[in-house]
């Protein structure tokens, strides 16, 4: 048995290798293609400005002008009560969040990649009026985090990108 696991083992990297895996930070990978090369559209609010921050951390800042891609992003976010007691007060709170994405050619103009991701958060409202907002303004960080998260994720596995 434990032969079966190291022939295994050994044949795993070729068997990869056949079906066209590529490492995204791989020269040519779908990450080292976007890396630096592409301009997000202006933050207009709060939530599309942590997106913007976020999007840019992984994508790395480019010049609108030198940039190969532009990324138009419309975000949105929703607070809807979770938890309320029987006295009628909302103890516990969701965001849900929903961002649409195009990631267009600067040269051509062209749609290479599209989409639109969605994901949710909560956050408590137990505590001080003060406690409540500093959660709320962390619940809508960490859901910009895990919306851009999501879109870097969809541009990697773009099979477009990878040249």
């Amino acid at each position: 048995m434990s032969s079966f696991d190291r022939r295994t083992l050994l044949l795993m990297p070729l068997a990869i290798a056949a079906c066209g895996f590529q490492p995204v930070y791989a020269p040519g990978g779908a990450g080292s293609n976007l890396y630096g090369k592409v301009a997000v559209s202006a933050p207009n609010t709060v939530d599309s400005y942590l997106l913007v921050q976020n999007l840019e951390q992984r994508l790395g800042r480019s010049a609108t002008s030198g940039s190969d891609y532009n990324l138009d992003v419309q975000v949105s976010a929703v607070v809807r009560g979770a938890a309320i007691t029987p006295t009628n007060e909302t103890t516990r709170y969701t965001i849900d969040g929903r961002a649409d994405y195009s990631l267009k050619s600067a040269e051509t103009g062209q749609i290479v990649a599209s989409g639109t991701v969605t994901d949710f958060v909560a956050y408590s409202a137990a505590g001080s009026t003060v406690s409540t907002l500093a959660d709320e303004r962390d619940a809508k960080d960490r859901l910009m985090t895990i919306l851009a998260d999501q879109i870097v994720t969809q541009l990697y596995a773009n099979p477009g990108l990878a040249t």
